[in-house]
């Protein structure tokens, strides 16, 4: 593997640049797949139990999702950080900073698990959440976040391998995750009746053997960037770097998700019937959207390496190389998700309420169809994550939802009466225009000053 590595940053630096692309992609796609196997999994069998249980699921998802962007913020400026010091050939400040990344991540994520444990029934109650949804919305919340230190430190290892070209290992981590939740959720759900509780102990128990697993791993010296953990020392400059680069993205992508809770809270304005359509139709389209997630994710590694190494166009040609790719599959696959039949059966699989299965199949027509946009932001938003320039991430994440999305459903819904087709259509217009913002912001060549100091050099945006 530590050769695989040596190979890889090499042909990131210096080789076939569709080839860098796919190799580091292509397994952040199965990874993908994996983890939002954890949630489809949930989604079945809680569909086969009753609508509250999946309506409820998908009401306090958004506050779970919260947390996990926020800390994803850490490992995000962990993987960027890391990346741009390997490609500028300085090794043990790579390695310093995946301790710092380590001790910020895993200090956070118990915090936050303590807190939201003891806000959770305020939060469901504020989403106004009642009777049977309330109380299984409560108990899936208040069991599912303690899995938090353990997906954190998955997310860790992931971000120290990717940055240095290694999305092989996260992903084979990932596939034991996804296996044992598979076996785990039928069994507590159905075959010992815990419902909702079963589902949240499934998720929780399935993420403990990958996370002791990675910590493991990283701690094995000699092995590329490794963690020592005995000698972990707060460094100022480095947590400052951490905070500079992470932040943002912390900021915006909490920010994001609170904007989905929003978006949760008026959905289920519409009753549990159109909540369980919006997490039906949303979970699926994601699954079509993942590979357009994971050339984001490359196009980050390989921006970011090559900044580090002086190389900008090289970086430039990743970039746009990717976007192609990503908008070409996002096209093909949405021309054929967006079918009615195909969409129908699709949906049908997660629920056997007729009207959930309608309402979500109109919902996933409508966003496959536009879903193509997706390659344009993700792919950019690699390219600025790459040169260190989270703010504009974060300016647009939040834009997206706060602005554009919840203008679009105060337009639909109060000047064309559109029900609640107003969310779905909410959805694609707000991905529309700030995929039109990124390519604005790419022509004016902000992202060729990195913000990382790489050796002697620190640029500025």
């Amino acid at each position: 593997m530590k050769i695989n590595q040596k190979f890889n940053q090499e042909m990131i630096l210096k080789g076939n640049m569709l080839k860098a692309i796919l190799t580091l992609a292509i397994p952040v796609v199965i990874n993908s797949f994996l983890q939002t196997m954890y949630n489809l999994t949930d989604t079945y069998w809680l569909g086969k139990i009753g609508t509250n249980e999946l309506a409820a699921i998908n009401l306090v998802t958004p506050v779970q999702n919260i947390i996990i962007n926020f800390g994803m913020g850490i490992t995000v400026a962990g993987s960027v950080l890391i990346s741009q010091y390997i490609g500028g050939g300085e090794k043990e400040h790579a390695k310093s900073m995946a301790n710092q990344i380590f001790a910020c991540a895993m200090g956070f994520s118990l915090v936050c698990a303590a807190v939201v444990f003891f806000i959770t029934p305020g939060v469901v109650g504020w989403l106004r959440a009642d009777g049977a949804t309330y109380h299984h919305a409560c108990t899936y919340l208040r069991i599912v976040v303690w899995d938090m230190p353990f997906l954190y430190m998955v997310n860790i290892f992931s971000a120290v391998h990717q940055a240095q070209g290694d999305t092989v290992r996260p992903m084979l981590l990932n596939l034991v995750g996804i296996l044992l939740n598979m076996v785990l959720d039928p069994l507590f759900m159905v075959g010992m009746n815990m419902g909702t509780a079963g589902a949240a102990s499934a998720t929780l128990l399935a993420k403990v053997p990958p996370a002791v697993v990675a910590f493991c791993i990283l701690c094995r010296r000699g092995d590329g960037v490794y963690l020592d953990v005995r000698s972990i020392r707060f460094r100022l400059e480095d947590i400052k770097m951490i905070l500079r680069i992470g932040l943002p993205t912390a900021v915006g992508g909490s920010t994001m998700q609170l904007g989905f809770l929003l978006m949760s809270r008026n959905v289920y304005a519409y009753g549990d019937q159109a909540m369980a359509a919006y997490g039906i139709g949303n979970k699926i389209n994601g699954l079509i959207s993942m590979p357009s997630n994971a050339i984001g994710s490359a196009v980050a590694t390989i921006v970011g390496q090559n900044m580090g190494a002086r190389q900008v166009e090289r970086a430039r040609e990743g970039y746009l190389l990717s976007m192609k790719i990503a908008v070409a599959f996002l096209f093909i696959g949405g021309m054929i998700l967006s079918r009615d039949v195909i969409s129908t059966y699709i949906v049908s699989i997660f629920s056997d309420d007729a009207q959930v299965v309608a309402m979500a199949a109109d919902f996933l027509s409508i966003m496959a169809f536009w879903c193509f946009t997706n390659g344009v932001y993700n792919a950019t938003t690699g390219l600025f994550q790459g040169t260190g320039h989270t703010e504009f991430t974060m300016a647009i994440d939040a834009a997206r939802l706060w602005v554009f999305r919840f203008l679009t459903i105060w337009f639909c819904e109060t000047i064309l009466h559109m029900g609640v087709r107003s969310i779905w259509y909410s959805v694609v217009v707000s991905n529309g225009i700030c995929s039109a913002i990124w390519l604005i912001f790419y022509k004016s060549n902000i992202w060729k000053k990195s913000r990382i100091r790489v050796g002697k050099d620190e640029t500025k945006a």
